[in-house]
């Protein structure tokens, strides 16, 4: 029985770190930070890692069971990665669980933010969102960004809970931002 446990365990967690990785690959595409302005910077890419993050949890919170599992486990990931990265910046011991504790807040809050605006359906809400943090008011593509973001929500309220219970993730084609539309 409890080789069972453990085996169920391992293959959530292969699961998980299947899903983080696409998560991660989809925040790293290029023409993000080529096309719609996201800053190619450590807060950029945070920016952008977390906006996906925010929608595949989502996701995986409206469900049952063993989806929510999943997601925690994916959330248990980006904060080991979060704190390796911080490690690998040069962060000292002593200042890491501060650091860990504003990333994790700073998380919270964005998904928040994202969850509001797309509960509410407001595209105005969620550029906003957007600009504020993903493009950092900076001058960047809100509106396709915007767009990209409705349909990265859409495709993944019609992936079934199995794909991603399998680690495979649909994202809108990113080819489609570089040709300037998203749909």
């Amino acid at each position: 029985m409890f080789a069972q446990f453990l085996k169920r365990d391992r293959q959530r967690g292969r699961i998980a770190s299947a899903l983080y990785g696409a998560i991660v690959a989809q925040a790293r595409a290029p023409v993000f930070y080529a096309r719609l302005g996201v800053a190619d910077s450590v807060d950029g890419r945070f920016e952008l890692l977390v906006a996906h993050l925010a929608l595949v949890l989502r996701r995986l919170r409206d469900a049952a069971g063993p989806a929510k599992d999943l997601g925690q486990e994916v959330f248990d990931l980006f904060c080991a990665d979060m704190d390796r990265s911080l490690r690998e910046m040069g962060v000292g011991d002593l200042s890491v669980p501060k650091r860990m504790k504003r990333l994790a807040e700073a998380y919270y809050g964005r998904a928040a933010a994202y969850a509001a605006a797309f509960d509410a359906g407001d595209g105005e809400a969620l550029a906003n969102v957007v600009r504020r943090n993903l493009l950092g008011a900076g001058a960047g593509a809100a509106e396709e960004s915007v767009a990209y973001l409705m349909e990265a929500e859409t495709l993944l309220r019609s992936v079934p809970l199995t794909a991603l219970g399998e680690g495979r993730i649909a994202w809108p084609d990113v080819a489609l931002l570089d040709a300037g539309s998203v749909a």
